[in-house]
């Protein structure tokens, strides 16, 4: 997705009602570090994205117990330098 010339990766979670943390608090070091790396694959096959700076985002998606659903969309949810690659 592009946010004017921002290229940003979105990364959707969805936790249930039995859940102890929101979907939003649910990216580790270990998926960020994925994700970056994925982003890093689809830039060299992508070009026209390559001089774009990128932003990583989170939504999630958190149903309570009788099934009502929020979002939670955490816009520059990460930095790559935080993910100590």
């Amino acid at each position: 997705m592009q946010d004017g010339r921002c290229l940003v990766i979105v990364e959707v979670r969805f936790r249930g009602s039995k859940s102890f943390v929101t979907a939003g608090l649910t990216i580790d070091k270990r998926k960020q570090r994925k994700l970056i790396r994925t982003t890093a694959m689809f830039l060299a096959w992508n070009a026209q994205f390559v001089n774009k700076p990128v932003r990583f985002d989170v939504v999630g998606i958190n149903a309570d117990a009788r099934g009502h659903q929020s979002i939670e969309w955490i816009k520059d949810a990460f930095r790559p330098n935080d993910a100590s690659l």
